[in-house]
């Protein structure tokens, strides 16, 4: 059995990839990113001496993906980064290089609530409807099987961009979440279940939701890192337009095809304002032990996991690319 894990050069790629390492022989592991000039070098070598296969496949290049696929039995698709239409075009690219290749089974990166009408609204969602359904499609189509995981808003992110926004705005957090909460997910967690799932520990062409252990608010974390960090953090719910100012002012393009050359997160406002307000509508605080089903442990809490991000107040962070 060969495994492929995309994306080995991301932070949720990088994770399956080492997580494959302890779980296979690493000749049966192939791991693709969309440019290996950009891979690490340390790490494209430790991997190499180790005897895996590692090999640049970029979803907009179907052919080059084939080739890089080509002997692999099961992939895990991490999603493109791009929001839109040309993310959907990608992820259709990706499922139809699997499949030429003759790869078997498909676990796909996917969003909370993406086969869920309710969840729409939010801007990144309709990617990934699509990008199921398509799945769901070509599996019938061609006779391969799939699992999605559903993930929700990664725990990570209120740990380290949300505090460093907050301590570059005056220790103002600001947000369209209100008083919502959310069961939200650490990634080292969501790479254990991406791992199980390309192992073949799912039930054929089931969605995974995965979610975190804990129901918390962001005026929650707020008082966490208030607590952790000796700063005093000032929650401030704010409305659709006011959070969308706020955005214009920290440079942050409201498309995800905007300008980035300022901005301090890797996101756009459109993506940053519903995903927060999904938050305060209730939709982000969803039940699920599948983590625990999956892999065997419960995700980490946000107390647990805040004590290895102390360094984004202690150096002052001010720009994504130096977050670990």
């Amino acid at each position: 059995m060969k495994y492929i894990v995309t994306g080995c050069d991301g932070q949720l790629g990088g994770r399956v990839a080492e997580n494959m390492l302890k779980e296979v022989n690493p000749s049966d592991i192939i791991l693709t990113c969309p440019f290996l000039e950009k891979l690490d070098s340390e790490k494209k070598d430790r991997w190499e001496k180790l005897g895996v296969t590692i090999r640049q496949a970029n979803y907009d290049n179907v052919d080059e993906m084939v080739r890089a696929f080509t002997g692999g039995n099961r992939i895990y698709i991490v999603s493109a980064v791009t929001i839109g239409e040309v993310r959907i075009q990608q992820h259709k690219n990706v499922v139809d290089a699997a499949i030429k290749a003759g790869v078997k089974h498909l676990t796909y990166t996917s969003f909370l609530g993406a086969s869920d009408p309710a969840y729409a609204h939010v801007y990144v969602t309709p990617d990934h409807t699509a990008t199921e359904n398509y799945i769901r499609q070509m599996a019938a189509n061609y006779d391969v099987d799939y699992n999605f995981m559903q993930d929700n808003l990664y725990l990570e992110n209120y740990l380290t961009t949300s505090v460093m926004l907050a301590l570059m705005s005056g220790n103002k957090w600001y947000t369209t979440a209100g008083e919502g909460r959310g069961t939200f997910i650490p990634k080292d967690d969501v790479a254990r279940v991406a791992t199980a799932l390309l192992l073949g520990k799912g039930e054929p062409r089931r969605t995974y939701k995965v979610c975190g252990i804990e129901s918390i608010s962001q005026r929650d974390i707020a008082n966490l890192i208030s607590d952790l960090s000796g700063y005093t953090i000032d929650y401030c719910p704010v409305s659709h337009e006011a959070f969308f100012d706020y955005l214009d002012s920290m440079h942050i393009p409201r498309e995800a095809t905007g300008d980035y050359s300022k901005a301090p997160v890797p996101w756009c406002g459109n993506d940053m304002v519903t995903n927060e307000a999904s938050i305060a509508e209730g939709l982000m605080d969803v039940q699920s032990t599948d983590v625990e089903l999956l892999t065997g442990r419960k995700p980490k809490t946000a107390r647990e996991l805040a004590k290895d991000y102390a360094y984004i107040w202690e150096n002052n962070i001010q720009n994504w690319r130096d977050i670990k």
